[in-house]
């Protein structure tokens, strides 16, 4: 299906790239049915630079429990993580056996884990010499898979399955099943204390290739004639499901979703300083934005849904 451009080519691009001057933007793409039809570029090194994309990692992370998941690799989301880690069946707390993928996904685990909170959006695994051990040793404080609590340290449990199930890093997995066939540039992926790539912070990539990801997403899971996620994946992990922090949305399994007037719902990964690769299915758009607003995450957002409003009449 292709999707009419006229409202935004008719727009005044001035007016627009005025907000993303005064918003602190470094970069931002828009495309409609994967046709680039405005850039902007806080200067030349910004089209090229490696960003940090901070918790849009956690969206790659999805995809990549996707790919996973189509192929087999992990035959059913609700496997209990005791399976991968053995270590839980000694803990006290018996109720952690019940944890699963699933579980991680929606971020509903229910470990104590106030990243949102008092920890300022930093999760305290950092500090700890073993990150994986780290959160499985945390307290539960609800009953696992009731309530959606923002949670990296679920995400860094996805990639130490995913790296136990596939026996590679999800570098590695990712390199070979999604960014060589996007046409990524390099990128970095830094890890935590035993090898394991961040599953929630730890990518630094162009804009274009944020870009390409979202656009994997407009078009379904395929690129070009190759299918790489599954249509059901794309469904299940962008359905809302819940509405813990409702200034930016439910969450889904790795994705933030919300909406807007006349134009459904929209979803989006979103990183701490203003990094979001938003997706409008009803427009066959996608909105990449890496910014420097870590004084307010939720600016660049702001400018999104304008730009949807502008879409709605």
């Amino acid at each position: 299906m292709k999707h009419s451009t006229d409202r935004l080519v008719n727009w005044d691009h001035g007016l627009l790239s005025e907000w993303l001057v005064k918003d602190k933007i470094y970069s931002c793409l828009i495309s409609v049915d994967q046709k680039i039809i405005y850039q902007f570029f806080k200067n030349k090194k910004m089209e090229k630079k490696q960003h940090k994309v901070n918790s849009c990692t956690k969206s790659i992370t999805s995809s990549l429990i996707g790919i996973a998941f189509d192929k087999g690799m992990i035959p059913d989301l609700n496997t209990p993580i005791v399976d991968y880690f053995p270590s839980l069946l000694e803990d006290p707390d018996q109720k952690k056996q019940l944890i699963t993928i699933d579980h991680l996904l929606t971020m509903t685990a229910g470990f104590d884990w106030p990243e949102m909170g008092e920890w300022g959006g930093w999760p305290h695994m950092i500090h700890s010499q073993n990150w994986v051990k780290y959160v499985l040793e945390r307290p539960l404080i609800t009953e696992p898979g009731q309530v959606m609590n923002y949670n990296s340290g679920c995400s860094q449990l996805l990639l130490a399955i995913l790296q136990k199930t596939t026996g590679q890093s999800a570098r590695e997995f990712a390199v070979h099943h999604l960014f060589s066939q996007l046409g990524f540039s390099d990128l970095i992926w830094h890890e935590d204390p035993q090898g394991i790539n961040i599953g929630g912070f730890g990518l630094h990539m162009t804009v274009h290739d944020l870009h390409k990801f979202g656009s994997l997403y407009v078009n379904n899971g395929t690129w070009g004639k190759k299918r790489l996620l599954s249509e059901e994946w794309i469904a299940r992990t962008t359905e809302p499901k819940h509405l813990t922090y409702p200034g930016f949305g439910h969450y889904g399994r790795h994705w933030w979703v919300s909406e807007a007037p006349r134009i459904g719902k929209y979803y989006f990964a979103m990183g701490m300083g203003g990094q979001y690769c938003c997706i409008i299915p009803s427009l066959g758009m996608n909105i990449t934005i890496i910014s420097d607003t870590y004084a307010d995450t939720m600016k660049p957002l702001e400018m999104i849904q304008k730009i949807l409003l502008q879409q709605a009449f």
